[in-house]
């Protein structure tokens, strides 16, 4: 999105070099999000310029849109944190719903167990790969989930994957759990 008006600032104080990332040469500024218009002229935000995934094959995808499909996909996923940069087909690192997925193991014969012992479970295993599933149905082929890791425990703002406001910390997320995503592309 680019935007320009008097009602804009006119650079960052004492810092020309970030003024010009920001500001182009017609007066731009550059917000780093990507938007859509609709029929009726609305911009709808979907995503930062900064997190869009560019696949193997040169396909920009945006992650928040994938994940967000992911979560609807079922009551069991709380958290969804796609992983495909640079990579031949996109994966998830899910997180199950803290308050949903004990509710779940008990009416389903699991007895009470934490999230780190569902996250093995075979059976919710199946029940969050049927809500990946369903997700798929409704991303284009090269958006879709092929694989999935359900993270052991929660993720909980302000922690090291979520910020205060539930945003996804990608970088530290990448880091933290660089063996289980290389696992699911090997």
């Amino acid at each position: 999105m680019l935007c320009r008006g008097e009602f804009l600032m006119s650079g960052y104080r004492n810092q020309p070099e970030r003024t010009a990332e920001a500001i182009d040469g017609d007066g731009w500024l550059h917000t780093g999000d990507i938007g859509t218009l609709d029929a009726d002229g609305f911009l709808t935000i979907v995503d930062r310029k900064k997190e869009i995934i560019i696949s193997a094959g040169g396909k920009n995808m945006s992650p928040a849109n994938i994940e967000a499909a992911v979560k609807s996909g079922s009551p069991l996923i709380g958290q969804a944190c796609c992983i495909g940069d640079r990579r031949p087909y996109n994966t998830a690192l899910i997180v199950l719903d803290a308050d949903f997925a004990p509710q779940w193991a008990t009416q389903n014969g699991l007895g009470e167990r934490t999230l780190e012992e569902l996250a093995d479970e075979p059976a919710m295993v199946q029940a969050v790969q049927a809500g990946v599933d369903e997700a798929n149905r409704h991303l284009s082929r090269v958006e879709q989930i092929k694989k999935f890791t359900i993270v052991r425990g929660d993720w909980l703002p302000g922690g090291d994957e979520l910020t205060p406001t539930i945003k996804l910390k990608r970088k530290p997320i990448a880091q933290k759990y660089a063996d289980a995503i290389e696992a699911m592309y090997d």
